[in-house]
């Protein structure tokens, strides 16, 4: 069996994705420090590779594919092809170290699985993407060819969805990541806290580059992250006339400015859904610059929320389905 084209560029428009190789690094950057600082949410290699069945199939793919792209390796026992395609597979996820997690599923345990993605042969390799399948390649294919599949996979997954995939620490026991008190301390407490101190002040300038100077040195960091994304959107709606804001969006549905900026106004005023829907559909209906930055808006407003938070979860799902 020929292994199907493997270009993903009928899925995603990868010209239109920006300094991939500089959010890489990033993302690396990012991975490394956790590791280094014993993240909470640090893997063993070896939980890079997983078993999924059906019954676990949405909390092991859907679920995690909200954090890192997860390839799935549809195999059985019989499958001669899918004795040489498994091991590379696996031998790669370990090397990408986090960048995607790789499912195994045996078509022959899991029928109905096999019938959902609609496959009439294996091996056969997909991904799933913020909840979103995409068909990879089936049959026998060389590691020249899987590494160039994944490479796309991983900057699509990065620069549209902002998944950064797992931290990976050698030192952890598989299945089990780092309690609480096994954590180090972070060296920027003082830090964090007077940005909080400036963010509790109204001092929303002095609050953002407070966050800033501690993620300059700690690209990672949760807190930091987070407050300030918070910091941002405080000071964006700021100077806002919202009656004016809402006009405007009312008025001018073509309008992409227009929109991130009512967009942000709901948020601030606790509106998550609907800032999500309004990012996502104005993702839908628009295309190159405009669509660019309404998703990068978005994005920015997933970490203002958490990427924990229901909505989070259910907009990146919207999101992949207006993108692809």
């Amino acid at each position: 069996m020929q292994p199907r084209n493997m270009s993903m560029s009928g899925v995603v428009d990868l010209a239109a994705v920006k300094a991939a190789q500089e959010a890489k690094a990033k993302a690396e950057q990012a991975r490394a420090e956790a590791a280094r600082r014993g993240g909470a949410d640090a893997v063993s290699p070896a939980d890079l590779v997983i078993d999924v069945d059906e019954a676990g199939f949405e909390r092991d793919v859907l679920q995690r594919s909200t954090e890192v792209p997860v390839v799935i390796d549809f195999w059985a026992e019989w499958c001669e092809p899918c004795k040489q395609l498994s091991p590379v597979l696996e031998r790669l996820a370990v090397e990408y170290n986090g960048r995607f997690l790789l499912a195994k599923i045996d078509v022959d345990a899991n029928q109905m699985l096999m019938q959902q993605f609609g496959i009439q042969g294996i091996p056969a390799v997909f991904a799933v993407v913020a909840g979103q399948a995409l068909p990879l390649f089936q049959g026998a294919a060389g590691e020249t060819q899987i590494r160039e599949t994944l490479d796309q996979l991983v900057q699509v997954a990065e620069q549209r969805f902002g998944l950064t995939g797992l931290t990976v620490d050698p030192e952890a026991e598989p299945g089990r990541a780092p309690a609480a008190d096994e954590v180090p301390a972070g060296p920027y407490d003082s830090l964090l806290e007077a940005a909080a101190r400036a963010l509790d002040g109204n001092d929303l300038d002095g609050a953002v580059q407070a966050y800033k100077n501690v993620l300059a040195e700690d690209p990672a960091n949760p807190e930091a992250k987070l407050g300030l994304a918070q910091a941002e959107l405080l000071r964006r709606v700021r100077d806002m006339d919202p009656q004016q804001v809402r006009k405007d969006a009312a008025e001018k549905p073509g309008d992409v400015q227009a929109q991130i900026a009512a967009a942000d106004l709901d948020l601030a005023g606790g509106h998550v859904e609907d800032a999500f829907g309004r990012l996502v559909d104005t993702v839908a209906r628009t295309a190159g610059d405009d669509r660019e930055a309404a998703r990068v808006r978005l994005l920015e407003l997933f970490d203002v929320v958490g990427a924990d938070h229901p909505a989070v979860v259910t907009a990146r799902r919207a999101l992949a389905r207006a993108l692809f």
